[in-house]
């Protein structure tokens, strides 16, 4: 063979392919006995050449894809669509979380690692981590679904095969997620199947509908190898031979297909063999299995197993007794670890015996071959299970397996001692899910589907929080709004199938009074509210009104119901409708009045108002039907052909245009070139043109469009989505006027408005929400995609109806949106599809989402758990009780109430009356069972208060173990070498000396439950166990189980009873027509050969007392006549031919019409025996003529047969009597036998009674004691969970002294490293590093800017002088260590410094971590001796309630319990004879007396099987000693080789811990020098600054003094300047008037003193402010203040 390299011949391979197919099929429908026999598919991808170029051409392949080559998954996935330039962001819609689980769909389960599953969910692949239940998404590419998932038998990739045009098959790495290689062309729409071979190189695939193509794929270079069609119906399963690659497996639907891959004379070719079935009926072939020998087992519909060979099947395999292996199909077929593994539709799981199954052949010729399992797993009731996948756990046997009803299960197939049982991880809906509902207060999202579950989701913190299972599948629902009163936003309301609306509440039942031994809280519970059933058929719509007083239901019934909510939902009536109710919404709060907007399937929108709540009593009413109510309504009329009408005519419209202008040009440019003639061109190509095509025609569709959603837009007008033809639009419409007297049939309306939707000709708009702002309507698409429009404030109209966000997110083939919503703060949005997904997205908001995020489950309400449960409907022809006195006067309404009387009588507590039937023949009769219902016992059950917490042993296996080695495991350092962390891992998994096996410990707690002392409960010392303590509760439980099979035996004895009437009815029937033939016989015979007539049974009135008070006109007149001979006394007594009576007797079979009980069927049943019918002569209309011979003869025979057919009547009709008594007489002794069971459970119902009303005594005071044990339980636990706390923080701070105390030997051996060797400044250098300083805290507060500045400087002067000789002083050897010695290397003396100040802060941290560990070690003290205290109050608690258990029990047993017994059963017998005193004896069944005997002889086994593996394990004992003297010896002999090996090495054992402890790392001391460089260069630069910051302060105080200085000066001026203004005024008084010629010269003197004063108090100021700016950090220094010269003061001539 010869396989092409290039891409062009490749393409013509695949062109051949295609022909040679065509061929090939023509050649088989020529040739259909070759078909049949050898049923060969040949295909080839190339042509015939010799092999070795092929395999030089598969390498040459090989080489053009490298192995590290990747794909861009950014570039892959499927993104939204968003219309352009619209600013839409991509991410608008984020997927948060997915809900569902698409449980129906073939391998959607899948295994990557023991932790992670892969499952589809509509367009996302979703990996799942079964641990964390974390979810990751991968989009699919093609946006189109996807149709299969398979994973490498490596577990390092896995395959996504998608749905499509020309779907891919991406192959993608894992762990990383990468898409690794892409696989193009294997099929048209979609794959059904993938499967890896062996060894993983190969991947065959299997095409869905219409191709069903098998490909043969080398994946790793993305090349096809072989290529065919599979078969010409749907196709499941393609698989390689584990065994031998060079085949394949193929089955489907009817049909199993076995291929080969050989050579042949035009090369490689898959041939394939189509198995036949031969005698067996054909099957569908879901599992199966290829046999190591080349044979192949698969299952069968009918759950039998087929085991083919050569195409044939060579043996059916069944179970014993011809049972089917499983009941029903066999879904998966495997081969593990030798056994053969089936698994069923019936949730079974059974191993078989691998080599029975090999070597099975047919013994006879039913083709059936028996065989019992090995081993079988009922998972569990309501199981389908469709797949397994096992898991990778090393010594385990666990399974993951796919339930088609909804669930992920865990399953242990290991059938040991220790088997697990089977464990639900996961539970979903199965189906398609009809409705979801969002609370109005919180994150709470409630679904229900025809599965028949309602289910609550908190969608915020992604939780699954409750469920609840009906009998009915839910079809809508709605969350009860705020506004209701009482309301606590914890009530839904649900519609169901069968026309039951349930209303359900929601609580957290941790908010509940909780019972003692309660097991695990659930976070929130549904609990039923009310029930009623309106309708007939299945609800599709529940909406409250906006005030939340009225309550809507429609259904498919064509009728809406109104309740009044407020008062229990009592009903205000009812409206019909022209068709199914498809959607009802409550107009919004805005419009004027409150409507209900009600949206049929067939076209119909309907406006209902208000309804008016009349107070009247239900007993007078009449009817609910609402008759006066002012419905307006719109009959939907397509327009959509006059919409593609109006778009072609425009679009015509502008074709023209464009064509008369090419026309106008075209002819101007021939007139320029041509002129006249040009024109008479034009003109005649323009007559020429072809006329225009005729207008679409007006299209109206015969059948209407189905109305899918609508919703009001304004008061009276509402848009509307439909599917069919009218798909592809949003309609606007109105509604006409109210007119009482119009027709809604012939009501035909038309929208006035339309919006044209966007690639929704065949994609319909099936559901509409809104934000809470109206700027974004959400679409739910029919293919299951979401579509966003933005909108407009305040636009009804949707004017803006453009822009849109699309994205596929469902499944394109079934997964429609049936339901889409916001959460109650536009933060999520939720939709849920048929095809089981519900997906939970976050809205794009401005603001982020907290992560912590969760639902508030409301508390329940006071008295809750106080509150009867109403009773449920599960009866799905049941009517709800307030309609029954409506009936008679509802008949006209058709089959909506025309329901018997009878079926609507209030409900009595008897159940059934007696019936007794009498033999015909004998005194015989039997009676039925006077019933009434069962018990409140066997209805309600409370929860038990005798659970109660595990024991301390129980905890400390649990605990005890984990602590151990959390405590052990702190202490370790992750500095090991491989080969010590080895060692280290060999000595933590060494178990401890007190270390007992699991196993052994499990088996020990088995023998002390099962193999104990059976001590009697009468014995003083018995002690309870725990799982067989007794309650009130339990009791009561007891006691309705034991009230529920009385009542069901009775019940199925009535049955029978009732069966035995009706036979007796049957066979008086046949007697009258034997009867009546028999007359008619006798009527032809003699006188003397008439044989006597039997005499017809009779109906006794106790036989039928249903017809007590039934009567007629014969009954009537009886009585009259009755009456009248009590009146007269004289009469004669009539006599009575019917069957009347005083009280209404009974009904005589050969009455008149009413008493005639004589049917058509007996009539034509009895009539069978005669095969012949009579013709009576009529002698007395003809003469009497002489007879002829043959006349006699004919006579004579006739006579012959007429006295034949009286004696076969009368034995007919005597064997029939016989029959019936015989009958009677069996069922009478089976009655017999029933009632003694009856008497004999009256007895122990008495029993149960009485010791529940006992233990009604006890239940107080033990519930208090159990109280009083939980109590201190929980302390306990929240004390030792408090120790262990104090413990681990105790472990962290040594964690943290050990890590400071590493630190401080790391600073001295660094240290000591960077000194180096032969430093003689080394001991000069450790004393500085070591020295012991007292730390001087910073000062805070600054001095005043005022204080004096020399005495701030000379004590700035004294501490700086003083502060080193003052922490010098404590060390005894003086020395300096504020100078560097000459000679020393400064940098080390710096460094030194610096790790003295490092070694400082770690020692102080030391002392506050030691001061945390004493103080923890103090309240560590404190919690044991409480946790003693309180173990000790515990233990007493528990005492006491042993007792009182004991004491209870004590009670118990002196009830008298009565036990009758038959003489043989009793085998204490003194001296031959029964004593008279029985007290002292046992009762004990002979089942558990053979089971003691058993068990004793199963004890010696035991012993000395015992004695044998004693003697076994002392001799493995002593070996292993010996093992461990000779393991010690070459330890001894290792530890010497290391100690000569040290002191050859180092010259002397050394500690090779702590030399790893102290050993340098290169690179981290390298940094650490660095980093002490660079701190030392920081330290020069900070010692640099501080020079200048010195030089600075040195001359601000220079210019203080000189300022000082001036301030002196000036002051000496100023005394000057007082002692002449002094002089001047003695001067003056002594002088007087004399010197008057001299004033004017004083007063220029005076001026020009204050002038100076004045210059110089200027001066002061501004020295003043030159002062305040140099004591501040980088003042500026002005210049000195110089006075003018004119102002200087020259000498005064005095």
């Amino acid at each position: 063979m010869k396989e092409d390299t290039t891409d062009e011949t490749f393409t013509e391979g695949e062109e051949s392919y295609l022909e040679e197919e065509d061929t090939d099929m023509e050649g088989l429908e020529g040739s259909s006995s070759s078909f049949q026999d050898d049923d060969l598919e040949i295909t080839r991808l190339s042509q015939e050449t010799p092999a070795p170029a092929a395999e030089k051409a598969v390498e040459e392949v090989k080489k053009k894809i490298s192995e590290s080559f990747y794909y861009d998954y950014t570039e892959l996935a499927s993104m939204p669509f968003v219309t352009p330039d619209s600013n839409i962001p991509l991410d608008l819609l984020t997927l948060v979380h997915s809900f569902g689980y698409d449980c129906r769909k073939r391998a959607n389960l899948q295994l990557l690692d023991s932790n992670t599953a892969l499952y589809i969910a509509g367009n996302q692949l979703i990996l799942l981590n079964l641990k964390t239940k974390e979810q990751t998404y991968l989009q699919s590419s093609s946006g189109e679904g996807i149709g299969v998932i398979g994973v490498h038998p490596y577990k390092t990739h896995f395959t996504v095969a998608e749905k499509g045009s020309c779907p891919k098959i991406i192959v993608y790495e894992y762990p990383s997620l990468r898409p690794y290689r892409i696989l193009r062309d294997g099929t048209e729409k979609a794959y059904a199947y993938v499967d890896f071979n062996n060894n993983g190189i190969l991947l065959a695939s299997v095409g869905s509908n219409p191709d069903y193509t098998l490909t043969i794929w080398n994946w790793k270079e993305e090349q096809p190898i072989l290529r065919t069609k599979a078969f010409s119906q749907e196709v499941f399963k393609v698989t390689f031979n584990p065994e031998d690659e060079e085949q394949l497996t193929t089955s489907g639907s009817g049909h199993i297909k076995f291929w080969e891959m050989a050579f042949t004379f035009t090369g490689l070719k898959l041939q394939g063999s189509l198995g036949r079935f031969g005698k067996t009926a054909t099957t569908d072939i879901e599992g199966y299995m290829e046999l190591p020998d080349g044979k192949v087992l698969s299952g069968s519909e009918w759950g039998n197993m087929l085991l083919w060979e050569g195409g044939l099947i060579k043996a059916e395999l069944c179970r014993a007794g011809n049972k089917s292996c499983h009941h029903g199909a066999i879904n998966q077929i495997m081969l593990d670890e030798g056994e053969v593994i089936t698994v069923g539709s019936d949730g079974c799981v059974r191993i078989w015996d691998f080599e029975t199954i090999d070597t099975a052949d047919v013994i006879d010729e039913t083709g059936l071959l028996q065989i019992e399992p090995i081993n079988e797993l009922q998972v569990d009731k309501n199981v389908k299970l469709f797949s397994m996948v096992k898991m990778n756990e090393t010594g385990s046997n666990f399974w993951l397996a796919q339930d088609a009803n909804g669930a992920i299960w865990k399953l242990d197939l290991s059938f040991s001692n220790i088997t697990q049982d089977p464990e639900c991880l996961f539970s979903f809906h199965s189906g398609a899910i009809q409705d979801l509902a969002v609370s109005p207060i919180t994150y709470l999202m409630a679904t229900t589907a025809l599965d028949c579950s309602v289910r609550i989701y908190d969608f915020a913190s992604k939780t699954a929080l409750a469920q609840m299972k009906f009998k009915q599948g839910g079809t809508a629902l709605a969350w009860v709004p705020r506004m209701v009163r009482f309301y606590t936003g914890a009530q839904i309301s649900v519609g169901f199938e069968d026309g039951v609306v349930r209303i359900l509440e929601i609580y957290d039942p941790k908010g509940l009074t909780i019972f003692a031994g309660r097991k695990k809280i659930l976070d929130a519970d549904l609990q039923l509210k009310h029930v009623f059933k309106p309708h007939t058929a299945s609800v599709t719509a529940l909406a409250y009104e906006h005030d939340g007083e009225i309550l809507a239901t429609g259904s498919k019934d064509s009728t809406v119901f109104f309740f009044e909510v407020e008062k229990d939902y009592k009903p205000i009536g009812y409206i019909n409708t022209p068709g199914p109710v498809r959607q009802l919404t409550w107009s919004a709060i805005s419009h004027p009045e409150s409507t209900l907007l009600i949206i049929c399937e067939n076209g119909y929108v309907l406006e209902a108002p208000l309804p008016t709540i009349k107070e009247e009593d239900d007993n007078k009413v009449v009817s609910y039907e609402i008759k006066d109510m002012c419905i307006k309504c719109f009959h939907f009329s397509s327009i959509k052909s006059h919409i593609l009408r109006l778009i072609e005519i425009e679009k015509r419209e502008q074709q023209k245009k464009l064509k008369e202008k090419e026309r106008e040009e075209k002819r101007r440019a021939l007139a320029e070139e041509m002129g006249e003639d040009g024109e008479k061109e034009f003109q005649e190509e323009a007559v020429a043109e072809e006329e225009e095509e005729p207008l679409p025609a007006i299209f109206i569709p015969p059948t209407p469009s189905p109305i899918l959603c609508g919703f009001y837009s304004e008061p009276g007008k509402f848009w509307v989505s439909l599917g069919g033809y009218d798909s592809g639009f949003l309609y606007h419409c109105e509604f006409p006027p109210y007119d009482k007297s119009s027709n809604f049939k012939e009501q035909k309306d038309e929208p006035f408005d339309f919006r044209f939707l966007e690639d929704t000709e065949n994609n319909p708009v099936q559901t509409i929400t809104f934000s809470i702002n109206q700027t974004m309507m959400f679409c739910g698409m029919r293919n299951g995609a979401i579509r966003v429009y933005l909108l407009s404030e305040n636009d009804p109209s949707l004017t803006t109806l453009e822009d849109y966000w699309h994205f596929n997110v469902h499944d394109n083939n079934y997964g429609c949106i049936k339901s889409i919503t916001t959460s109650f703060d536009d933060r999520f949005l939720m939709t849920a599809g048929t095809d089981s997904n519900i997906f939970v997205f976050n809205i794009f908001s401005e603001y982020m989402l907290r992560k912590d995020i969760k639902a508030k489950v409301p508390s329940p309400r006071f008295g809750m758990e106080t509150e009867p449960i109403p009773e449920d409907i599960e009866d799905p022809k049941y009517i709800i009780v307030l309609f029954y006195h409506l009936i008679m006067q509802n008949d006209q309404k058709g089959d909506y109430f025309k329901y018997s009387f009878y079926f609507f009588r209030f409900r009595d507590p008897l159940e059934s009356d007696s019936v007794v039937v009498h033999a015909i023949q004998s005194d015989h009769k039997i009676s039925s069972y006077r019933l009434v219902q069962p018990s409140k016992y066997s209805k309600f059950k409370r929860p038990s208060q005798s659970e109660r917490r595990s024991s301390k042993l129980e905890r400390f296996e649990k605990e005890g173990v984990g602590r151990k080695d959390s405590q052990r495991d702190t202490g370790t350092l992750n500095r090991w070498s491989p080969t010590q962390a080895a060692d280290q891992y060999l000595y933590k998994s060494k178990p401890d000396d007190d270390f007992e096996d699991p196993k052994d410990l499990q088996a020990i707690k088995e023998a002390q439950v099962y193999m104990g002392d059976f001590n009697l409960k009468t014995a003083p010392d018995y002690k309870i166990p725990e799982h067989m303590r007794i309650n009130a509760a339990k009791k009561e439980e007891e006691l309705g189980h034991l009230d529920t099979l009385v009542h069901g035996k009775k019940r199925h004895m009535n049955k029978c009873i009732l069966s035995l009437r009706d036979l007796k009815v049957a066979v008086i029937e046949e007697i009258q027509c034997l009867v009546q033939e028999l007359k008619s016989i006798q009527s032809t015979l003699h006188s003397s050969k008439h044989i006597p007539i039997p005499q017809i049974p009779q109906i006794h009135p106790d036989e039928v007392p249903e017809k007590r008070f039934q009567y007629n006109e014969e009954t009537l007149l009886n009585f009259k006549q009755e009456q009248m001979k009590k009146e007269d006394e004289k009469s004669p007594q009539v006599e009575q031919s019917g069957s009347g009576g005083s009280g209404g007797g009974f009904l005589k079979l050969s009455s008149g019409k009413d008493g005639d009980l004589t049917t058509r069927d007996s009539l034509s049943r009895s009539s069978k025996p005669s095969g012949f019918s009579l013709d009576i002569p009529k002698f007395l209309e003809f003469e009497k003529a002489e007879t002829t011979d043959v006349e006699l003869e004919i006579m004579r025979r006739d006579e012959i047969k007429h006295v034949y057919m009286q004696q076969y009547l009368v034995n007919r009709i005597k064997e029939l009597i016989v029959t019936f008594d015989a009958e009677l007489r069996v069922l009478r002794h089976q009655k017999l036998k029933l009632d003694i069971q009856m008497k004999l459970s009256d007895l122990h119902h008495i029993t149960l009674f009485q010791e529940m009303l006992l233990l009604k005594n006890f239940e107080k005071q033990e519930n208090i004691l159990q109280e009083r044990v939980n109590s201190l339980d929980k302390e306990e636990e929240f004390m030792q969970w408090k120790i262990n706390e104090t413990l681990k923080e105790m472990e962290e701070k040594k964690n943290e002294i050990s890590k400071l105390q590493d630190q401080e030997k790391a600073l001295y051996a660094g240290f000591q490293a960077a000194i180096g060797e032969n430093n003689k400044f080394a001991n000069f250098l450790m004393k500085v590093l070591k020295k012991k300083i007292k730390r001087v805290k910073k000062k805070e507060v600054e001095r005043d800017a005022d204080e004096d500045e020399e005495s701030e400087e000379s004590s700035e002067e004294e501490s700086s002088l003083e502060s080193d000789e003052d922490e010098s002083g404590s060390e005894d050897d003086v020395f300096d260590d504020s100078i560097c010695p000459t000679n020393c290397d400064v940098g080390l003396f710096e460094m030194a410094l610096q790790l003295r100040e490092k070694r400082l802060d770690i020692e102080e941290a030391l002392v506050e971590e030691k001061k945390i560990v004493d103080n923890l070690k103090k309240e560590y003290d404190t919690l044991s001796k409480k946790v003693k205290i309180v173990a000790i109050n515990l233990n007493a608690a528990e005492e006491a309630l042993e007792a009182y258990q004991r004491e209870k029990q004590q009670q118990l047993n002196e009830l008298l319990v009565v036990i009758p017994f038959k003489l043989h059963q009793i085998e204490h017998v003194v001296l031959g004879e029964i004593p008279s005193d029985l007290s002292g004896t046992l009762v004990f069944s002979n089942q558990s007396l053979g089971r003691l005997q058993e068990r004793i002889v199963q004890l010696h086994e035991e012993n000395s099987k015992q004695q044998k593996l004693n003697k076994e394990w002392r001799e493995r004992r002593k070996q292993l000693a010996r093992e461990k003297r000779e393991m010690a010896k070459t330890i001894n002999k290792m530890e010497e080789t290391v100690r000569q090996l040290m002191v050859s090495k180092f010259g002397r054992v050394i500690d090779l811990e702590a030399l790893q402890t102290l050993s340098v790392n290169t690179t981290l001391e390298e940094l650490k020098i660095r980093k002490l460089r660079k701190e030392l260069s920081n330290a020069k630069e900070m010692k640099m600054w501080e020079e200048k910051i010195a030089q600075v302060r040195w001359e601000l105080m220079m210019k203080t003094k000189e300022h000082t200085k001036k301030l002196h000066q000036m002051n000496d001026l100023c005394i000057e300047k007082k002692k002449l203004d002094s002089r001047l005024n003695t001067l003056q008084n002594q002088q007087g008037n004399v010197f008057q010629g001299l004033r004017k010269a004083d007063i220029l003197a005076k001026e020009k003193v204050t002038e100076l004063i004045q210059t110089q108090a200027e001066r002061i100021s501004a020295l003043k402010e030159e002062i305040a700016l140099l004591r501040k950090k980088g003042g500026l220094i002005l210049p000195p203040i110089r006075p003018s010269q004119g102002n200087e003061m020259g000498p005064t001539d005095l």
